[in-house]
């Protein structure tokens, strides 16, 4: 069956500016990313900040013009498409930011900010006040609200009104961009249980963005997981957080912390920078901080493993950190 979304060995590069004469040189955002989608599940994107993740959901939404590479949505094309193609793909795709303050406008109600992306559909002004209605409730505020400015909101239901603006179009694939990171602990899990409530009865297909692995843990049933540009491994959600087989991702998931371990469990303490995107080191991207890189890391970039299960793995030594890897143990 074909997915919903597919992701083709996509990349893009920034020109910036470097030296005192003028030159430029090529910033590497996205390195050869693939991955799909299916219809109804969620995706949840992982990885430093810096490593690519917000510029694919850019340029999935077609924000950005990728470099080379693909993005099809439904079996077509995106970047290769027309106006139309990309207004429907404006509607079928919608997405929630990161910052609830800045991402409503002030100086509208409720109602016209949630209405908003409704107005070039031409609908009746009945159906559009129904659809509004419905969708503030769906997302757990009062129908009063709808006369009231963004001020007179907490960060939490500021961000359950962009979610509604979103659901509004009854889109088929939801983008959230770090969607919880500005909010507190508590008001994050409220807002992870509507998405899973959302995403149930509207029938949605979600990719979850996020540097959190304790949230992506909770609401992502694959993860894919993002170092330099470039996607490193991708797994089903048991998978990735009991038996990963990327040396990063095993510091990722070593690095969370968890009430129920024990004072034995050891967590992979990782050296240096992370290199620049301006200037990747040969090799396997990864190489110049990984414990148990070989000199064929160091030369040779590794190819991505798929496997049966619409996974799969960027590494020439898949796995064998659990043996070899250095590590320090945490009291």
């Amino acid at each position: 069956m074909e997915p919903l979304l597919r992701v083709q060995a996509l990349s893009k590069q920034f020109a910036v500016s470097v030296g005192r004469f003028g030159g430029t040189r090529p910033l590497h955002a996205l390195d050869n990313v693939s991955f799909l989608i299916n219809a109804g599940e969620c995706l949840g994107l992982v990885g430093e900040s810096g490593c690519g993740k917000s510029t694919l959901g850019r340029t999935i939404l077609q924000l950005l013009s990728p470099t080379s590479g693909a993005v099809f949505f439904q079996g077509q094309d995106l970047s290769a498409g027309d106006k139309k193609t990309i207004r429907t793909l404006r509607r079928d795709v919608q997405v929630v930011f990161q910052d609830p303050f800045s991402s409503l406008n002030p100086r509208m109600r409720v109602r016209d900010i949630i209405a908003e992306p409704l107005t070039n559909q031409k609908l009746p002004r009945r159906e559009i006040d129904e659809r509004v209605q419905q969708v503030i409730q769906d997302v757990g505020l009062r129908a009063d609200y709808l006369g009231r400015y963004p001020h007179a909101f907490s960060g939490g239901q500021r961000q359950r009104i962009g979610i509604a603006r979103a659901l509004v179009q009854r889109p088929k694939l939801l983008i959230c961009d770090e969607a919880v990171s500005a909010l507190d602990v508590s008001v994050q899990a409220q807002i992870l249980n509507l998405l899973q409530e959302i995403r149930q009865e509207y029938e949605l297909t979600i990719l979850f963005i996020s540097h959190n692995l304790s949230v992506v843990r909770h609401i992502a049933d694959r993860v894919a997981v993002m170092y330099l540009g470039q996607v490193v491994e991708i797994g089903s959600n048991e998978q990735i957080f009991s038996d990963p087989q990327h040396p990063y991702t095993r510091s990722l998931i070593s690095a969370v912390l968890e009430p129920t371990r024990n004072s034995k469990s050891k967590r992979i303490m990782l050296g240096g920078e992370i290199p620049s995107p301006l200037d990747p080191p040969p090799g396997c991207y990864f190489s110049t901080r990984c414990p148990i890189a070989i000199e064929r890391c160091r030369t040779e970039q590794p190819a991505f493993n798929e496997t049966e299960d619409q996974g799969g793995v960027r590494c020439h030594t898949p796995g064998e950190f659990k043996v070899d890897m250095k590590t320090s143990t945490s009291e």
